[in-house]
């Protein structure tokens, strides 16, 4: 008789399963708490870490035993997970992420549709032409378009062996370093990965990246508000966010909400200023003109309004996208219209980040407070 497949076992499966589990007095979930860490499957064998906020919570051996009871239930009486669970506390777990990383800027967008990862790859190749040591991290998981930009849609990172730990090394063009989850989802799949899943591999490039001495790191997030946004603010201290806009209302309107969800009294991120993309119209064959298609200077008026910093604006050109289509970003010619744009968005970002960690205290990890 032929041997019955065993199911494939994915980390939905476990957060799925550790969902069920409630912590003690709390209408909250382990999982929504942010206990199970390091979650690894090889097989049937399933492994992770339990994290408790203090050493001397009454309630660890009762969450341990409850979440060996749940992931027997609902993935498997035949997985191996007595023994698996490691306990583990906050202050084990505050080893320093990109301890070499002065800053993180997060690029981000109400909405989708406005240009926020052409903005992000092309800021990116722009401060590295000014001699700043950068890194970009491709969070945007709904469609995750850096690798295209980059021309390394065929390439891979590889992983090496750093002080006893399993490391990625980033791969490397015009000068900047970047990792993104396309590399390693296939591009049709993407769309559909959500949650925990999503949140994990975030994780994993940011702590597991090689990405060494960097000035500044960037991360091109999701358009709107998500899980990708609250998981990057408690994993990491975000130093700022530049945000990305359209001229017109219906993108400006999304503005606000993006912005004010990271100067919220619970994340307090400072937001470095705004970008205005497709600012205006200036065909090749006619250099000197402007075309306000979308409406002229909304986002510089909306900066204003808001009191954010305007860090400059974008045009329509049609070597944008084509630069963006071939793996050659724009920002690399700075004789170009675009590439003199972005240089200058680049020294208003430096200068940004300059005077906010000047007059600033760092930024921190945001932190679940458990009721």
């Amino acid at each position: 008789m032929a041997e019955i497949p065993r199911k494939l076992i994915v980390p939905k499966n476990i957060t799925d399963a550790l969902r069920t589990v409630k912590y003690p007095g709390s209408s909250e979930d382990v999982v929504s708490l942010d206990m199970p860490q390091e979650i690894r499957i090889a097989g049937q064998r399933i492994s992770f870490s339990l994290v408790f906020q203090k050493s001397d919570d009454p309630n660890i051996e009762t969450l341990v035993l409850e979440c060996e009871k749940a992931i027997k239930k609902y993935v498997g009486e035949e997985v191996e997970i007595e023994d698996n669970i490691s306990v583990k506390y906050i202050h084990d777990m505050e080893r320093p992420i990109l301890p070499n990383v002065k800053n993180i800027v997060a690029v981000a967008s109400g909405k989708g549709g406005v240009g926020k990862s052409t903005v992000a790859v092309n800021l990116a190749v722009a401060l590295a032409k000014s001699g700043a040591k950068v890194g970009l991290l491709d969070a945007d998981i709904f469609g995750p378009s850096i690798p295209k930009m980059f021309g390394a849609e065929n390439e891979r990172p590889v992983g090496i062996k750093l002080d006893g730990r399993e490391m990625i090394n980033p791969l490397e063009k015009y000068g900047v370093k970047f990792l993104s989850v396309g590399f390693f989802v296939d591009s049709d799949s993407a769309i559909i990965w959500r949650g925990p899943m999503a949140s994990n591999a975030l994780k994993q490039l940011i702590s597991e990246g090689n990405w060494g001495d960097l000035d500044y790191l960037l991360i091109d997030l999701p358009p709107g508000t998500s899980d990708i946004h609250l998981t990057l603010v408690q994993s990491v201290p975000v130093t700022g966010a530049v945000i990305v806009s359209t001229p017109q209302d219906v993108a400006l309107a999304d503005v606000v909400r993006g912005a004010s969800m990271f100067q919220s009294k619970s994340i307090d991120v400072p937001v470095l200023g705004l970008v205005e993309n497709m600012a205006w119209f200036t065909p090749a064959e006619l250099p000197d003109n402007k075309y306000y298609i979308f409406g002229k200077d909304g986002g510089k008026k909306l900066s204003e309004k808001l009191g954010l910093n305007f860090l400059g604006q974008i045009p329509i050109v049609q070597s944008i996208r084509e630069g963006g289509d071939e793996g050659t970003p724009v920002a690399q010619n700075a004789d170009s219209i675009t590439g003199q744009a972005f240089a200058e968005i680049a020294e208003n970002v430096k200068h940004r980040v300059h005077i906010r960690n000047i007059q600033k205290a760092p930024t921190k990890k945001v932190k679940i407070e458990r009721k």
